[in-house]
């Protein structure tokens, strides 16, 4: 039997690396008595992290759909990467909830991570609560956290629970709705007292009191005038003023803990309950509508199905599931739906509910639900699934454009065979992977988010679809191009008894602007060389185009002007005219001061202050220009050009010199001269291929 609506609530678990996302949702999964025992990520047993690699590297690489009970309240919680490359999966988890909840260590503080999550946070406008955690730790620092998210966001960052004790003297924490006192058993079972505040802390905990009671009053007149008479306001209230205020985004409330030991986190339980919004009080959704117009989607059982995609996943344990959220109407297992972004039917199996790895039927579903299916046939990732009779288009995640790329080469023949339609499958899973053949080497080019991200699509070829590739160091894409002048002659005869072949034509070669390609200019007079033979010429200098003189790379940002030629009446044809372009095209470059080209990237670097000369320093040495410096959120963004034969493994590169803080986005710029030294290099690994 379906839910409720208004019992639903859907948040996603976001962050930094590291900062314990995985850790607080089995903490809240023990808590609501979905498992019995405490999962670790060090130990390889939690519910969301169950993938070979995530154990195998204790780190999350899928967003993983949990779900539990709280106080009549079904909590469907997506755990999260953290790692920059696997940022699609965050942003398509974002699309499916109504609500986030970001964790930030007490001891890091603000990451260059918690910058890039919040920005996906702040783009679908989403409700969000932030969770200092690891308390525990040595060096941790609640006060600091929370001012530091406060000021690097400018948002009102106001705590609904402050930590009792700090380090290895953590115990509880102080409920600043209830005012009570929260003292735990350090077991990890989450165990704790309800007792009067401390007297040390009665003053700290009276201040953040008023704030948070200050920020709720705000949310309505008539907690205004109720403040301003009274000077407080109720337990009902405060948490009646925290839902508006938070729904509208206006208070972003903190709540301490330790998901180690399972401390504070009842706290944010009974918040996601009380304050976190609906599926019905999210409003509606913007879709596009049958006349390409913008049409509000409501948020109601009781309007037309509609649900939008966010994830696939194909595992030997549970199949092939495609996996969406239900944002208006209801559904029956083995109903008909269609997907109106595709324009195609499908028919919806059995529903199914997941677990982690887990997997429950049910036999139907409604708005603010999210579930899954076998996988189906026509459906990706971003697709909007409707009733037919209302086929609206759902606005669907921007995706990032993937910033490292490496040649995919197959191990055997048999590889070789499948691999083509197993990408296809992989890139529906991420739709940051980007796949192509580069004809120029023939090599199959796979491209993602970082060097990570494409090992981890490698182990999978080889675990799911038992594909084996290798990785490697893609040719750079060089070009050739002239910086001096040339007038030369082409000529192509030739004759062996019976006709001949002759074509004689004149050109001169010049530089064009960067980036304008190639020009072919026609200034024949007067008929030295016919007409019909003009195609032929500029046939035969653009298929010369494809080799330059110096070591074989594509000619570019070159102008060809034909304006002499002679002719055979009798031995002429297209084809000599073809060769005596080749030829003249060859003397022309050769005679016009060749270069070689490389590909020019812009790189915005993403790093803490104190990394500044380390990356600084290290663009230097990879030949890269720094453009400028900004800064936003308390980071440093480091804007620079660089060639692209200088960017390979700099994820990895990156990732090592920051410890983990440093992420970056790159973009084609230009092509530009290389110096003449390391020109010289590339010119005597590759000679001309005549």
């Amino acid at each position: 039997m379906s839910i409720s609506s208004d019992k639903i609530r859907n948040s996603a678990i976001i962050g930094h690396s590291g900062c314990g996302k995985t850790s607080i949702d089995e903490a809240l999964l023990y808590n609501m008595g979905v498992t019995t025992r405490l999962g670790e990520v060090d130990n390889g047993n939690t519910i969301s992290d169950y993938m070979p690699m995530e154990v195998e590297r204790k780190i999350s690489i899928n967003a993983t759909i949990t779900y539990g009970d709280w106080k009549e309240h079904r909590l469907n919680i997506i755990d999260t990467p953290g790692y920059d490359d696997f940022q699609a999966r965050i942003l398509t988890s974002l699309s499916a909830v109504d609500s986030a909840i970001l964790v930030l260590n007490a001891v890091s503080g603000v990451e260059v991570g918690t910058l890039k999550v919040w920005k996906f946070a702040d783009t679908f406008k989403l409700p969000l609560a932030i969770l200092v955690n690891r308390l525990d730790k040595d060096n941790a620092d609640f006060e600091n956290s929370v001012a530091g998210i406060s000021e690097k966001f400018s948002i009102k960052a106001i705590p609904v629970s402050i930590p009792i004790g700090s380090s290895q003297n953590f115990e509880g924490v102080i409920d600043l709705i209830a005012m009570k006192a929260l003292f735990y058993q350090k077991d990890g079972k989450g165990k704790f007292e309800i007792k009067d505040i401390p007297d040390t802390l009665q003053d700290a905990a009276s201040k953040a009191r008023e704030k948070l009671v200050e920020a709720v009053a705000e949310s309505s007149d008539e907690l205004i005038e109720k403040y301003l008479n009274d000077g407080q306001l109720s337990e009902k209230e405060i948490q009646d003023g925290l839902k508006i205020s938070f729904r509208e985004r206006k208070i972003f409330p903190v709540v301490a803990c330790s998901a180690a030991l399972n401390i504070g986190l009842h706290t944010l339980l009974d918040l996601i309950v009380n304050s976190f919004p609906s599926p019905l009080e999210r409003g509606s959704v913007l879709a596009q509508g049958a006349d390409n117009k913008d049409v509000e989607i409501k948020v109601s059982q009781d309007d037309p199905f509609c649900a939008y995609v966010f994830k696939l996943m194909s595992e030997s344990h549970v199949g092939d599931l495609t996996f969406f959220r239900i944002f208006s109407g209801k559904l029956d297992a083995g109903s008909p739906a269609y997907n109106s972004t595709r324009r195609q039917d499908e028919r919806l199996g059995q529903l199914i509910l997941m677990q982690g790895k887990n997997r429950q039927e049910i036999t139907s579903a409604s708005c603010g639900e999210i579930v899954a299916v076998a996988k189906l046939k026509a459906t990706v990732i971003g697709d909007t699934l409707t009733d037919r009779k209302n086929p609206v288009i759902l606005k669907g995640v921007v995706f990032p454009q993937p910033v490292v790329t490496q040649a995919l080469i197959p191990k055997t023949k048999k590889d070789q065979e499948k691999l083509s339609s197993v990408l296809n499958r992989l890139r529906d899973e991420d739709p940051t992977i980007k796949i192509r053949v580069d004809p120029e080497f023939n090599q199959t080019l796979v491209s993602g988010m970082g060097e990570m991200h494409l090992e981890i699509l490698q182990r999978g070829l080889k675990d799911k679809y038992g594909v084996e590739v290798t990785l490697s160091r893609p040719e750079v894409a060089y070009r050739e191009t002239v910086r001096g002048k040339a007038e030369v002659q082409g000529k192509y005869k030739r004759q062996s008894g019976g006709r001949g072949q002759y074509g004689d034509v004149w050109i001169t070669v010049e530089p064009l602007p960067k980036g304008e390609g190639f020009k072919f200019e026609n200034k024949i007079k007067g008929g030295a060389i016919p007409s019909r033979f003009i195609p032929s010429v500029e046939k035969g200098l653009k298929e010369a185009l494809k080799k330059g003189v110096l070591a074989s790379y594509p000619v570019t940002d070159i102008k060809i002007t034909l304006y002499d030629g002679t002719f055979h009446d009798v031995d002429s044809s297209d084809m000599a005219f073809q060769i005596a372009a080749s030829m003249a095209f060859k003397k022309g470059v050769t005679e016009a001061k060749p270069v070689l080209l490389e590909p020019i990237m812009n790189l915005e670097v993403y790093i803490p202050e104190k990394y500044m000369g380390d990356i600084t320093g290290d663009l230097n040495s990879r030949r890269g220009r720094i453009m400028g410096i900004d800064s936003e959120g308390g980071l440093q963004i480091v804007k620079a050009s660089l060639p692209l034969a200088e960017v390979y493994r700099y994820s990895t590169d990156l990732r090592s010199m920051t410890q983990g803080q440093g992420t970056f986005t790159m973009a084609f710029s230009h092509y530009e001269e290389m110096q003449e030294k390391i020109a010289g290099t590339i010119i005597s690994q590759r000679k001309p291929k005549e």
